[in-house]
Parts: structure tokens; C-alpha cells; sequence
């Protein structure tokens, strides 16, 4: 099994502060940073079995797609040493209409 280094994107760090102001906001601050923290964790295990999700390459070349606890979809690319952690979506956000143009 390889072993990558998980990273975030510009694009994925945005959205993770987002969701944590969003959920800060509806539940406060202690819950936000629970669940970002538990997000940013599971993300960061990509760096082992990496090649998991769905591959969608309909949408963009190498692009993959998984779930976090139903609420998030974690848009991810994988190369041969890295996983980058591309987007994050919540909450049934519409991820398929994006310009999907690699910026990695």
C-alpha cells in the first residue's frame, strides 16, 4: 500500500472555514470546531488506501468523490505522491456545476 501526503487545497481550507462559521453560528463554536476537527482528521487519513470514493472522471480527470458522515462530500484528486483535497461540500451543495479546470 502507498503512502501519499494528504493536503489541502486553497479552495478546501476556504470551505472548511465556512462550514465552521456556518455550524459555529447554527450550533456554536464547541460543536463547529468538533466537527471540523473530525472532518480535517478523516481527510488527512487519505494518506493510507487512498484510491477510495467514487472516480468521477465524467466530471474532471482523476477527480474522486466520498462521503463524511453524510453530511460533507469531500472532492479529492490523487497523484503519485500526493492527495489533494480539492472542495468541500456540505449539506447537499450542488459540486457537479462547478468549473471543475485543474488548479492543482
Amino acid at each position: 500500500m502507498r503512502r501519499r501526503v494528504a493536503e489541502f487545497s486553497e479552495e478546501a481550507r476556504a470551505d472548511l472555514f465556512a462550514l465552521y462559521d456556518r455550524i459555529a453560528d447554527a450550533a456554536g463554536p464547541q460543536v463547529a470546531f468538533g466537527y471540523v476537527s473530525r472532518l480535517e482528521e478523516y481527510c488527512r487519513g487519505f494518506d493510507i488506501a487512498s484510491e477510495r470514493g467514487h472516480l468521477r472522471e465524467d466530471i474532471r480527470p482523476g477527480l474522486r468523490i466520498v462521503g463524511f458522515e453524510r453530511r460533507v462530500t469531500i472532492a479529492f484528486a490523487v497523484t503519485d505522491k500526493r492527495v489533494i483535497i480539492l472542495r468541500l461540500f456540505h449539506g447537499g451543495q450542488n459540486w457537479t456545476e462547478l468549473d471543475w479546470t485543474a488548479k492543482d
